[in-house]
């Protein structure tokens, strides 16, 4: 497989992921956004003026374990640097998310069946989904530049309308084909992950969760590493 290629079937899996677990915490957890935290401000916002008021404290933790999950992988990272140990970054971030991960499907299982009233055990759930999530986006943009941004989708899909006006008047190139190359398959398996994700967390539960977890168990092998550090070098 070329170097071309893995880094296809990275972006693919890591906004598969992302949309997945995006969507999982939004069903389960009174619609809490775990990738995209800006959004639950408009959400809370929402909240305030409606009947129900409840899941305005889940939506509203949510940003400050999104800002640890980011600032933990860039303690990590310098750690890791300070120790000359750079070889280590992927391994031990991406582990880090698996830990937060594993973390979110736990305390969600402990916290159902879930009600109308978000309870403390749904609330420390949905902290753990955010902070995994922010890790993951810290992760991607730290040490994985050569792909598109795999949890925020709407700057992958304002490159693409841009790229392709480039190219439709004449002005795009090789590069720009490329870009917009990276941006269609990583937003397309972020659709594709939120979709999945719907039909599995109704069929069962937080267990749900072991898919998005597999992948990231996938993405720490020892092999798979090596061949990506080389390709960064």
């Amino acid at each position: 497989m070329s170097i071309e290629s893995k880094h296809r079937f990275q972006a693919i899996s890591l906004g598969f992921l992302a949309g997945y677990v995006n969507t999982v915490g939004f069903v389960a957890l009174f619609g809490l956004m775990t990738a995209l935290v800006t959004g639950n401000f408009i959400l809370i916002g929402a909240n305030l003026v409606s009947d129900s008021s409840s899941a305005v404290l889940i939506k509203f933790l949510a940003f400050p374990a999104f800002i640890l999950g980011i600032a933990a992988i860039r303690v990590l990272t310098i750690w890791l640097d300070s120790k000359h140990r750079q070889n280590l970054q992927i391994q031990l971030t991406v582990l880090l998310q698996l830990v937060l991960l594993v973390a979110f499907m736990v305390t969600g299982l402990l916290a159902s069946p879930i009600g109308n009233e978000p309870t403390t055990a749904a609330i420390i759930c949905g902290m753990f989904g955010a902070a995994a999530m922010g890790a993951h986006s810290a992760y991607t943009r730290l040490l994985l530049p050569h792909l598109a941004p795999t949890s925020m989708m709407t700057g992958n899909v304002t490159q693409i309308v841009l790229d392709a006006m480039e190219l439709m008047l004449g002005k795009g190139d090789t590069a720009t084909k490329v870009r917009m190359s990276k941006s269609l398959w990583t937003i397309a398996a972020f659709a594709t992950g939120a979709i999945v994700a719907g039909f599995c967390y109704v069929a069962l539960s937080f267990w749900a969760l072991l898919l998005p977890i597999g992948i990231l168990v996938w993405l720490l092998r020892k092999e798979h590493y090596c061949e990506l550090e080389a390709a960064q070098v």
